[in-house]
């Protein structure tokens, strides 16, 4: 793959580039546009991607320790099997991205309304197994989800009563 370590490439437009296996750690990619790039096995450990547009770009094992995502889009990235662990994802869109269920994804740091998104999805898929269901408190704060709220999914009930 490509060596860009470090390189500076600030509001780069790199739609549908092709960077399987690249060394981009720490490198500078603030606002650039990654839009259906493919970085699968990237090396992108420490890099800088505040802002930037990677949507539906192919991440498919790549590094991404300790990134910087802050409001990237991310929207319908293919995140399967990459290396999260400390990433900056607060203010990403993550709609339709696949995030990994596995310990490189361990302590990625989301903000609320990205917590909230995926309590939704996680207790859509156990709600009838949670002893004693989900509190009213619970429920309330879950349906905050913005995807709840434009109606993608429908609000969790308790008690037969929406909340």
């Amino acid at each position: 793959g490509a060596k860009l370590k470090g390189a500076t490439l600030e509001r780069a437009r790199l739609e549908e580039a092709r960077l399987e296996e690249a060394h981009l750690e720490g490198a500078h990619l603030e606002g650039a546009n990654l839009e259906w790039a493919n970085l699968k096995g990237a090396n992108l450990e420490g890099a800088n991607l505040k802002g930037a547009t990677l949507e539906w770009a192919n991440l498919k094992g790549a590094n991404l320790k300790g990134a910087n995502l802050e409001e990237a889009n991310l929207k319908g990235a293919n995140l399967e099997g990459a290396t999260l662990e400390k990433a900056n994802l607060k203010g990403a869109n993550l709609d339709f991205s696949c995030l990994p269920l596995w310990c490189g994804s361990k302590n990625i740091i989301i903000d609320e309304c990205q917590a909230k998104q995926l309590s939704m999805h996680v207790f859509n898929l156990i709600e009838d197994f949670w002893p004693g269901g989900l509190t009213e408190d619970q429920a309330a704060w879950i349906n905050e989800c913005h995807r709840i709220q434009d109606g993608s999914f429908d609000k969790f009930v308790i008690n037969n009563k929406q909340q």
